[in-house]
């Protein structure tokens, strides 16, 4: 008796410890990726590296302002012997020299190479947003799929339990007929064979849930181990309109959008290096304080010496010839340009390749899908009347087992139909750069 008490207390504890599982939607998943996801983090922190570059001063705009001094304590011994006049010769003689500057430097033109710079900045900047950008749909598209794959192991769970409780009276069945001697002991075996077979797939599939949860909470950036539940059914409700799918892609994809400020910014190198071959001119004042104290006392020695005063000047760079170094980069830049432009032209045809290649998917899913929601319908009648029939003794228990096979298979193939149709579905919205 106290058995018999424990079993249900048991069994409500674990129905307690599922439902206490937070439920995690679609949506949330994603959200906590964004939030923790490494590679999504990595991407940002390229994209603000690429922002704080973005500025004039590292441009070379922008003047370099400096200030500087010293100070110099020496000790030595004067020995002096002039043509005309005695020697000289002191000991210990002390020296102090003290300097003090401010200085500015400007760089005023540079054959406009400061401003080619700074759009190119620009350009790396916007790119790194893009790039960032492309992370984040990557990610969502991967959280998608791998949420949507738990939803897909724990129907496949809730399928092979379906087909045990048609196992579980098959059983009973061919024990009520094999203890009224109208059924084979062999007919019976069989059957609670099959029976456990199913119960090793029900275990089997429990560590798929398992192992599907953990990638999915690592691409959540959190403990492979936290708990949570999925929604039990996978939404089908996209219809993308093929037409407007493609422009949108020419227009939004984030992968074409990269290559075309790697383009921009290849264009840009090819100014920049142009810019080696025109005048330099740059501007400095300063402001500078110099002063020399010695204690010697010979005639021909200073006690002081100090200067004090502005400098302002200027230089201007030509640049007449350069080994050819100014030619040979223009040139690497222009090939570096069309390599680029090679890689944008490459990136079009990828991008709508997997496009056409992911709507084809989803339209072949689709029609797949019609004609096995049909198939599991005949299969499941066909189930029942099978299991009726052996429960009159009108059939066998192969014919049974044929039926289960037929309902299970049928139950597999659409649960990974939905799936698939819901990949195709994430990838199109993934390269539309509307996730």
């Amino acid at each position: 008796m106290n058995k018999l008490l424990i079993i249900p207390l048991l069994l409500s504890g674990v129905l307690f410890a599922a439902a206490a599982q937070p439920l995690l939607s679609p949506e949330e998943a994603v959200t906590i990726a964004l939030k923790n996801n490494f590679d999504v983090l990595i991407a940002h922190d390229a994209s603000q590296i690429a922002a704080v570059n973005n500025s004039p001063g590292n441009a070379g705009m922008l003047p370099n302002v400096a200030l500087s001094g010293s100070e110099m304590f020496s000790v030595g011994n004067l020995d002096q012997k002039p043509v005309v006049g005695p020697d000289v010769l002191y000991s210990n003689e002390r020296t102090n020299s003290l300097n003090a500057s401010a200085d500015i430097g400007w760089t005023v033109f540079d054959g406009g190479k400061m401003f080619v710079t700074k759009r190119k900045l620009s350009e790396i900047e916007a790119l790194g947003e893009i790039q960032f950008r492309d992370k984040v749909l990557q990610t969502a598209y991967d959280v998608t799929a791998a949420y949507y794959n738990v939803v897909r192991q724990k129907q496949q769970l809730a399928s092979i339990k379906d087909v045990l409780a048609y196992n579980q009276e098959q059983v009973r069945i061919l024990q009520t007929g094999f203890n009224a001697g109208a059924t084979s002991k062999n007919a019976l075996l069989q059957a609670q064979i099959d029976f456990n077979v199913n119960k090793e797939n029900e275990i089997n599939q429990q560590t798929a849930i398992k192992d599907s949860k953990r990638s999915l909470n690592q691409l959540l950036g959190r403990d492979t181990e936290t708990s949570f539940e999925v929604s039990d059914s996978i939404a089908l409700t996209y219809a993308p309109d093929k037409n407007q799918l493609l422009q949108k892609i020419d227009t939004g994809n984030t992968t074409i959008a990269a290559f075309q400020k790697q383009l921009a910014v290849a264009k840009l190198s090819v100014d920049e290096n142009k810019s080696a071959a025109l005048p330099r001119l740059s501007v400095s004042a300063g402001y500078g304080i110099s002063q020399i104290n010695n204690t010697a006392t010979s005639p021909s020695s200073l006690l002081m010496n100090r200067s004090i005063g502005p400098q302002v000047g200027a230089s201007v760079s030509i640049p007449v010839y350069q080994g050819g170094n100014v030619v040979r980069q223009i040139k690497t830049a222009k090939i570096q340009m069309q390599s680029a432009e090679y890689d944008l032209q490459n990136a079009r045809l990828q991008v709508r390749m997997l496009a056409q290649n992911a709507l084809d998917e989803f339209e072949n899913q689709g029609n797949l899908l019609v004609i096995e929601r049909e198939n599991l319908t005949l299969a499941k009648e066909n189930l029942d009347i099978a299991l009726q029939r052996l429960r009159l003794g009108q059939s066998t228990s192969l014919e049974l087992r044929q039926a289960e096979e037929s309902y299970e298979d049928s139950r597999t193939r659409l649960i990974n139909i939905k799936y698939n149709l819901k990949v195709a579905e994430t990838k199109l919205r993934q390269l539309m750069a509307d996730l």
